[in-house]
């Protein structure tokens, strides 16, 4: 396998999320703004789309785990190494270990799951959303459906912000794996009212290649919520349709939506 190396940018800084900006990260305990775990995920898997191509954007599987941040301007060395019909992908910056991950192209594609069990919910306006708690992120509940345009000039902006240098998306009008994986954010940050929270780890099954200028819809629901040394988690099933409900992925979606350092300031 190859490596790749790629200079990190925070296409966040200005997100509704403070944890990417610079002061609010420090009084948290980070040197600074956090590069957004959808972003890591997306220098990670240059790798398996290097390997497999398309493919891989039509059925392939990955999963990645964010344990340390990656910083603006950093560089982020992304290092695969094969592990039988797989791909263990770790990234480093900094001198730390960052993030792991893996990916795998099955033979057959996996099977999606019924829309039934997904269906469409109206989200609450912008400025009504609860704030997020046990109570407004119950367990089973579905969540409002978010949309998003991947219009021409999105998904070109996205491949300078990620430093994505492989032709393929271009070539053939695809959609990068990591503005898929946004979807899951987008499902959460649109639905409840959060203070500085952090996305810590996917798990992602690829039905379909997304394709620019179709809108993107994220059907999310509770799948837990727990607490876990004082840092509140939830985690999230996704269903991501494009056009005409047509499935692209499942994202099981982990974040720590009331990290301990904020419940400790309001004490």
């Amino acid at each position: 396998m190859s490596n790749y190396r790629v200079q990190a940018y925070n296409t966040a800084h200005s997100s509704e999320n403070k944890i990417h900006d610079d002061a609010v990260a420090r009084r948290f305990g980070f040197s600074g703004g956090l590069v957004p775990g959808v972003e890591v995920y997306a220098y990670m898997m240059h790798l398996p789309v290097e390997r497999w191509g398309r493919a891989f954007l039509e059925r392939g599987t990955a999963q990645c785990r964010f344990t340390n941040p990656v910083y603006d301007g950093a560089t982020a060395d992304v290092a695969g190494r094969d592990d039988g019909d797989a791909i263990t992908i770790e990234v480093a910056s900094g001198g730390k270990n960052c993030a792991t991950g893996s990916a795998r192209l099955p033979a057959n594609a996996p099977a999606p799951p019924a829309l039934d069990d997904f269906p469409p919910v109206t989200p609450p306006a912008m400025e009504s959303r609860p704030a997020a708690s046990p109570a407004t992120l119950q367990v089973g509940a579905m969540l409002g459906s978010i949309s998003m345009a991947a219009s021409r000039e999105h998904a070109a902006g996205y491949l300078r912000d990620v430093r994505e240098t492989d032709g393929l998306y271009a070539r053939e009008g695809l959609v990068h794996p990591g503005t898929v994986l946004r979807m899951g954010n987008l499902g959460l940050l649109q639905n409840v009212l959060l203070g500085p929270w952090i996305h810590v780890g996917s798990e992602v099954r690829n039905f379909g290649a997304a394709r620019v200028g179709e809108t993107l819809v994220a059907r999310p629901r509770v799948a837990a919520n727990y607490e876990r040394k004082g840092h509140l988690f939830v985690e999230l099933d996704v269903l991501v349709l494009g056009e005409g409900a047509r499935p692209l992925a499942q994202l099981r979606h982990t974040a720590i939506y009331r990290p301990r350092q904020a419940a400790e300031a309001k004490a």
